[in-house]
């Protein structure tokens, strides 16, 4: 079985270089956001805001991988649109990213320049690998929800071939859909933008880059030129996001099929009623899980990872080249408390099973986990995401339910 290591925590840009900067320019988060537009008006039709969504083989056949399509129209009401398939959903980060080889020739995306005219080209870096390409302004269709005239990132565009080894040292290219699992990926996380305060304030190499002549340098870029997360963007239904999977079985199941509702307490759909609320960290995204006496600060709740990913050497790995995965002589049952910053917890039971026994035919688990190396790391994957609704509210925008960033089930 292909195995997907752990994907972004939370910012996909430059986690490593922008850990060095959390304190001088208040972390990574994407500059408080405005209230936006976050109930229906009234004698106003409700806008339909349901998207279906499918875990299946997808592209690279990698396991729990959260795919949806998205149609992408040239800036400014472009009749020009393409649909593309097999877009992975990723609730730890924000912003559209597609693959060039999956988006047809003829719709006219329009390239982001600097003051000078230089091309933007962005390098995001995830935990498993990197991917390159210009940001390209667009129109966004999601269900009947319209994200307009935003900055989205084209991977692999071949204008642009030569990848500054600033951003390529993070890991192994993935510029291709074999490579990524996907045709692209739907950031819809906690923040407005995918890196914020940072690169306003400084050129971070690894994040995002001018590109002339000469070559390509690191640049500081402005909060409405970074890839931006399309549901912030909408006229309605902006201030968040539910992701509903059905609960499947122990040993599996060959896909899945839930649904991916935009707003939160904006339609009778994405009523937040009777859900425990943890507020993360304005600049992080981060809460806490306690789990066998451990206490994993750095803990986030991530749709774009496709196992539950902690501690080291808590449970045997798997031999290579599955070692990214645990491999226990028996399924685990286990239970761990998260919490809030809002002092909010809760108890989430959950399994974690041998991955090289996991049926070779499937592709939707439950108990899929494997190791961090990291302490402080706890990260919620898609297998949290089984038998819930789990809601991703917006920095700074208002819910019935408290102010965005927070997560709730």
């Amino acid at each position: 079985m292909r195995m997907l290591a752990n994907v972004a925590p939370m910012r996909a840009l430059a986690i490593a270089a922008m850990a060095s900067l959390v304190a001088s320019l208040g972390g990574c988060g994407g500059g408080g956001g405005d209230s936006g537009s976050n109930n229906t008006p009234p004698n106003v039709m409700p806008t339909q805001n349901v998207q279906p969504v499918t875990v299946d083989q997808g592209p690279g056949g990698y396991p729990n991988l959260l795919f949806t399509s998205v149609t992408i129209c040239g800036p400014g009401g472009s009749a020009t649109c393409a649909t593309i398939d097999h877009i992975q959903i990723d609730t730890g980060s924000s912003g559209l990213r597609i693959m060039s080889s999956a988006l047809p020739a003829n719709v006219p995306l329009r390239q982001l320049t600097d003051a000078n005219g230089n091309a933007i080209v962005e390098c995001a870096q995830f935990a498993d690998g990197f991917t390159w390409g210009p940001v390209m302004i667009a129109d966004i269709r999601l269900a009947g929800e319209v994200a307009t005239s935003i900055p989205v990132q084209v991977i692999g565009d071949p204008r642009f071939p030569n990848i500054p080894a600033s951003c390529s040292n993070i890991g192994p290219p993935q510029q291709t859909p074999d490579a990524f699992g996907a045709n692209g990926l739907l950031g819809i996380g906690l923040f407005i933008e995918d890196c914020g305060a940072a690169c306003v304030q400084s050129a971070i190499a690894g994040a995002y880059y001018v590109c002339a002549v000469a070559g390509c340098q690191p640049a500081r870029v402005i909060a409405a030129q970074q890839v931006q997360n399309p549901v912030a963007a909408f006229a309605t239904d902006n201030n968040g996001v539910v992701i509903t999977l059905p609960s499947i079985p122990a040993t599996g199941a060959p896909s899945a099929v839930g649904s991916l509702i935009f707003g939160i307490g904006t339609q009778a759909d994405n009523a937040a009623n009777g859900v425990t609320v943890l507020q993360t960290d304005p600049n992080t995204g981060h809460i806490t899980t306690v789990f066998n006496n451990q206490t994993y600060m750095t803990s986030y709740i991530d749709s774009g990872s496709n196992g539950l990913f902690f501690g080291n050497g808590v449970f045997p790995s798997c031999p290579p080249p599955d070692n990214d995965f645990y491999c226990p002589a028996t399924t685990q049952s286990l239970t761990a408390t998260l919490r809030g910053t809002n002092g909010a917890s809760a108890n989430v039971n959950f399994l974690v099973a041998n991955a090289d026994q996991l049926n070779l035919n499937f592709y939707a688990f439950n108990d899929l986990a494997g190791p961090t190396f990291d302490t402080t790391t706890f990260a919620w994957g898609l297998p949290f995401f089984y038998g819930r609704s789990v809601f991703t509210a917006i920095e700074g925008r208002s819910t019935p339910v408290g102010t965005g960033p927070f997560v709730a089930f």
